[in-house]
């Protein structure tokens, strides 16, 4: 059956649902609609929006009815203005509520409309179970307030006092989108708590609910996807330390050594013998790259011309081994006090509860077993998001 939540907010719970609105909700019934929410977790439900790789309602709306559409939509904005106006707050209130019977039947009876047309003209994402999941943990994180502390900033340091504005009266909730990046990256909408692009001064301010952050990554990603890549053997320590000894034979030092590489992996027409003769990036082009579209291994279709195609394979797939282990990680997590924080590129930050301390060498082994071997991982531990230290 296909159907839509009125509302988002977990107590309020009517749908809309052969053509009615009903405080009942009925699982059983329930096997298709435009989105996730939390509602609906841990059923079986197919999602429109993923299915369409998260285009608006707007963009896919059929023809024959973006006329309806648009005015239902002009008559949304216009009650949304006059709750602002009369300052009454939605987070307190179910939306069904404070809205018309009859406005709520035509703005969901088009929804529907909308939702059939997709199920019925687009095909299903290959990778459509990894992104329910993915959908499911943004969802999650989305619903978990910052503990903002600002009075952990030094606003003694004029970068603090200059880039304090980005923070001060933002919201305290990271909401990201997995859809708005060409290579499935995560980014973040334009209301949430700007956790990818804050500055470092001002990371003392974002502290755990629980005890302690506790933070995973992989010691060089990209570079690891790009040996798994072209199936080279994965080195055990630092990869820029093994390919300084093993490669350029000592002959630059850790730093130099990562600028060299990094600027001949992501430039096409960068010549460096000696990593092309072990690290040859033809071979990806070769065996991923056909008719202007990169095919990951995690099932991604990527539309990219040729000089670019490399740099997004490489990113692409870190991106999606990373969110990977992350959703496992979440899982493992499930009905546990400990969560996941939030994530910033391809670190994952944990929440951790002192009593369930013990789960932290647990966590780092599933965080390091991926689809491509056992990877290594480095993990750091602090009291506020600035105080992060390594640990071995």
């Amino acid at each position: 059956m296909l159907f839509q939540i009125l509302d988002e907010k977990k107590e309020c719970g009517a749908i809309f649902a052969n053509n009615t609105l009903v405080d009942v909700f009925k699982p059983e019934e329930m096997t298709h609609t435009w989105s996730y929410t939390s509602h609906v977790d841990g059923l079986s439900i197919e999602y429109a929006n993923i299915w369409c790789n998260g285009v608006s309602l707007d963009q896919v709306c059929p023809e024959e009815i973006k006329e309806e559409w648009k005015k239902i939509n002009n008559k949304a904005k216009s009650f949304l203005t006059s709750f602002e106006l009369a300052k009454i707050n939605l987070t307190d209130n179910c939306l069904f509520d404070l809205l018309p019977e009859n406005f709520l039947l035509e703005f969901y009876d088009l929804k529907n409309q909308i939702t059939r047309y997709v199920f019925e003209n687009f095909e299903k994402p290959k990778n459509y179970d990894f992104l329910v999941d993915l959908v499911r943990l943004l969802h999650d994180i989305k619903t978990r307030k910052l503990n903002l502390k600002f009075e952990n900033l030094n606003f003694t340091d004029k970068r603090v006092r200059n880039n304090f504005g980005k923070i001060k009266e933002c919201s305290s909730y990271i909401d990201y989108s997995p859809w708005n990046t060409a290579t499935g990256r995560l980014a973040t909408v334009p209301q949430s708590f700007p956790i990818l692009n804050l500055n470092k001064e001002l990371r003392p301010a974002i502290c755990p609910n629980n005890d302690i952050f506790v933070e995973f990554d992989y010691n060089a990603a990209e570079l690891r996807v790009l040996f798994a890549l072209l199936k080279q053997k994965q080195p055990k320590d630092d990869i820029h330390l093994w390919i300084s000894k093993n490669i350029f034979e000592s002959k630059y030092d850790r730093d130099a050594t990562k600028k060299k590489v990094f600027a001949w992996l992501y430039n096409p027409k960068a010549k460096n013998k000696k990593l092309n003769n072990y690290l040859n990036r033809e071979k990806i082009l070769e065996k991923f790259y056909k008719d202007g579209q990169v095919i990951t291994p995690f099932g991604r279709k990527l539309d990219v011309e040729e000089e670019k195609a490399v740099n997004y394979m490489i990113q692409s797939t870190t991106s999606d081994l990373f969110l990977t282990s992350t959703i496992k990680i979440d899982k493992m997590l499930k009905n546990k006090k400990s969560k996941i924080a939030f994530c910033v590129h391809d670190s994952l930050v944990i929440d951790l509860a002192k009593e369930e301390k013990d789960l932290i060498f647990e966590l780092a082994k599933i965080f390091s077993q991926t689809k491509f071997g056992i990877l290594k991982t480095n993990m750091n531990i602090g009291k506020n998001y600035g105080s992060m230290r390594k640990v071995q």
